[in-house]
């Protein structure tokens, strides 16, 4: 994986580190099928699968991944959030794997979580945030939870984390002389639907993207939600020289 990282940020270095969006999908020169491929193997591990089963259950999508690269001095922090303020599923649900390919640590910005605040299965009120020192745009209104909680989520490099949709989750910036790399990946219960939402717009660092063509994969079980798996997988799909999926 480290060595695939190395590639990915060397074929694609105007784009921002921590936005490095879905390099299991291939777009074009700077990201062409055969790198895209080894992301899609990491992303389709059986080893892994039979963790994410556990939580999800037998009928498994791989709707997302992203490598979040934080360089040393200067990898911008993640305000405290939700990921299911950002996704078009229905029912929400996803499991995500935060896999370490850096140590993680709180002195490079681990990710950090407030135990628990998934157990309403509850979207908290957000707000928007123009920070130009942040990598997401909207986070949690800080006076529906309480910051003091949260605790570190340290891995070792190999090491993997799961978190749910719901979790409440952010990450501080790296003033260390280590870079902090991982790459997490989005599974979602082939009971829930992944709605195409034209012009659902998002922003991450300095990447804009919609999710309305991105490509899904059942890659166990069954559909049980009526998710379109044609969408995205041929012409369809608008071929960028970046790695996001930013379809303008």
């Amino acid at each position: 994986m480290r060595e695939s990282l190395d590639k990915l940020m060397r074929d694609n270095a105007a784009i921002a580190p921590e936005s490095l969006v879905c390099p299991h999908i291939p777009y074009g020169a700077s990201h062409d099928a055969t790198a895209a491929a080894k992301w899609f193997d990491y992303a389709s591990d059986p080893a892994i699968l039979d963790l994410v089963e556990q939580l999800i259950g037998p009928d498994i999508i791989l709707w997302g991944s992203q490598v979040f690269c934080k360089p040393a001095r200067t990898g911008r922090a993640i305000p405290w959030h939700q990921d299911g303020q950002y996704w078009p599923i229905k029912p929400l649900a996803t499991c995500s794997v935060w896999i370490a390919l850096d140590d993680a640590r709180p002195e490079n910005g681990c990710m950090r979580y407030i135990p628990g605040s998934h157990s309403g299965s509850k979207v908290y009120r957000h707000r928007v945030s123009e920070r130009s020192d942040i990598v997401l745009n909207q986070e949690v209104e800080p006076a529906l939870f309480d910051e003091s909680a949260g605790r570190d989520d340290v891995l070792e490099a190999g090491q993997f984390s799961l978190h749910d949709v719901y979790l409440i989750h952010g990450s501080n910036a790296n003033l260390s002389q280590s870079r902090r790399a991982a790459f997490v990946i989005r599974y979602m219960p082939a009971t829930s639907t992944f709605e195409r939402l034209a012009g659902d717009t998002h922003r991450q660092a300095d990447v804009s993207f919609s999710m309305s063509k991105r490509p899904v994969w059942l890659l166990r079980g069954r559909d049980r939600g009526g998710n379109d798996f044609g969408i995205g997988h041929g012409d369809d799909y608008s071929l960028v020289a970046r790695v996001s999926d930013e379809t303008s």
